[in-house]
C-alpha cells in the first residue's frame, strides 16, 4: 500500500491502484470526503492479487503500473470476477481507450482530470453495479428475445440457457435495448440512456455492443438480434420479441 493510503469507514470499497502517489493522495482525499472505504496499492500484481482475493464494489485502475500494467489485471480479472473498473491513463491514444473497453472497464478516465469528475463516474459505475435497474418502457421482470432472456431483478441473462458473463455495463445496455425491441437508438442517445452522460466519446457504445455481440448471437460477425441501423445506431430485432414476466 502506498503511503498516506488507508481504510476509511464507508459504504462501498474502493481499490485504486496507481503509482503516482500525488494522484493517490487526491483522489483518495475525494473518495474519503463521499464516505468510500479505501485501499490503494502501487502496482499491478498486488492490484489483481487484493482484487481477487477480496473483491472490492470498484477498481479504479492506472494503465501503467509497474508489474503488470492495467490491461494485464483487467483482462485476468475479468476472467475470474465481474468488479466494476474504471480505467486511469495519461495517453490520449483512442487505441488504448478502446482496448481497456474491449477488456471490460466500465468507464475510461484520461488524465490530467477534475478529481470531482472522477468521483461522479465512480458513483455512476456503483449505482448501475449495485441497484436494481429501474424500470424503463414495458414493466417487465423477465425479458426474452429469441434465446436470449434476461432477468432484471436478479440481473441474469442467459442465452440457450447458459448464463452470460456481463459487466454491469453490458447488462443495462442489453437491458435497455431489449426493454424498447425495434427502436433505433443513436451512440449519443444511449451514452445517456445507458451511462448517464450528456456529452462523451461514443465509441464507448461501439465497443459495448461489439462486446455484446460476441456474447450474444450466434454469428457476432452477422448479428440478427443487436443490428446496426446505418447512419443512426443500433437496434433490438423485435420480430422474435416474447416478453414475459410479471409486472412490477
Amino acid at each position: 500500500m502506498l503511503v498516506g493510503c488507508s481504510a476509511v469507514n464507508g459504504h462501498m470499497s474502493i481499490l485504486l491502484a496507481d503509482d503516482d502517489a500525488t494522484v493517490v493522495d487526491v483522489v483518495e482525499r475525494y473518495l474519503r470526503r463521499e464516505r468510500f472505504d479505501v485501499e490503494c496499492v502501487g502496482d499491478g500484481v498486488t492490484a489483481l492479487r487484493r482484487a481477487i482475493v477480496q473483491p472490492p464494489d470498484l477498481l479504479i485502475l492506472d494503465l501503467m503500473l509497474p508489474g503488470l500494467d492495467g490491461f494485464e489485471v483487467c483482462r485476468q480479472l475479468r476472467a475470474l470476477a465481474p468488479v466494476p473498473v474504471i480505467m486511469l491513463t495519461a495517453r490520449a491514444d483512442e487505441a488504448d481507450r478502446i482496448i481497456g473497453l474491449e477488456l471490460g472497464a466500465d468507464d475510461y478516465v484520461a488524465k490530467p482530470f477534475s478529481p470531482r469528475e472522477l468521483v461522479a463516474r465512480v458513483k455512476a459505475v456503483l449505482r448501475r453495479a449495485h441497484s436494481p435497474l429501474a424500470p424503463i418502457g414495458p414493466a417487465a421482470t423477465t425479458l426474452r428475445i429469441e434465446h436470449i432472456e434476461v432477468d432484471v431483478a436478479s440481473r441474469l441473462a442467459h442465452s440457450d440457457g447458459r448464463p452470460l458473463m456481463l459487466t454491469a455495463r453490458e447488462f443495462e445496455l442489453l437491458t435497455f435495448l431489449m426493454r424498447h425491441p425495434g427502436h433505433a437508438f443513436r451512440r449519443e442517445e444511449l451514452l445517456q440512456h445507458v451511462w448517464g452522460y450528456s456529452t462523451g466519446d461514443t465509441s464507448t457504445v461501439t465497443v459495448h455492443v461489439r462486446r455484446l455481440r460476441e456474447k450474444l448471437e450466434r454469428d457476432p460477425a452477422h448479428p440478427t438480434l443487436l443490428v446496426t441501423v446505418w447512419g443512426i445506431g443500433y437496434r433490438f430485432n423485435e420480430n422474435a420479441l416474447a416478453e414475459r414476466g410479471t409486472t412490477e
